[in-house]
């Protein structure tokens, strides 16, 4: 079952990344990296053709209170969020409580190992201090990136799913889960 996230007033810090709730001063970082062909194409989204569409955005993560802004420096250069999985797809899982993270990241951090340290902290958070059973985790069949990122980060292989994006293209989605360590299943 899709368990209840707020994550308003949570701060993780890794070795090099600040993970944490975003705000308005964070549009202009938003937009710098969505608006770049290849970035939202790999989590299923075109890139964004203006700074309103960004605020709609930022909107969104602000009012749902479920997606860290990934900060390096001073400059947000992604995000993680902790988004609902499709419990009729997996109701094996109905027992459990669970989400599944999603991840972008700024073109210009690609092949850093910064994705992989973000969702390592906030896969301890949802383990740890949340006290999630699993998390589920997907990438398109070509997106090699988000792959590498899901085997580095311990996800077991689920199966494989259609998708449609939200510009209207159908994509297998590889499926992938991990269990929390310290719970008996």
């Amino acid at each position: 079952m899709n368990a209840p996230i707020d994550i308003s007033h949570v701060r993780l810090q890794t070795k090099r990344l600040l993970l944490r709730p975003w705000t308005q001063d964070d549009l202009d970082d938003l937009y710098a990296y969505a608006q770049v062909d290849g970035v939202g194409q790999m989590a299923g989204w075109l890139p964004h053709r203006s700074k309103e569409e960004s605020q709609v955005i930022l909107n969104r993560f602000m009012q749902d209170k479920k997606t860290f802004a990934i900060v390096l420096g001073t400059n947000v250069i992604g995000s993680v969020g902790i988004e609902f999985y499709d419990e009729k797809i997996h109701p094996e899982l109905d027992r459990l409580k669970g989400r599944e993270i999603g991840y972008v990241l700024s073109k210009d951090h690609w092949g850093q190992g910064l994705m992989p340290e973000a969702v390592k902290a906030v896969i301890a958070y949802l383990f740890s201090d949340v006290g999630l059973d699993f998390l589920l985790v997907e990438h398109f069949a070509w997106n090699r990136q988000s792959a590498r990122v899901i085997e580095k980060c311990g996800f077991s292989y689920l199966g494989t799913t259609p998708y449609t994006t939200a510009y209207g293209t159908k994509e297998t989605s590889m499926d992938y889960i991990l269990y929390n360590p310290s719970v008996v299943r």
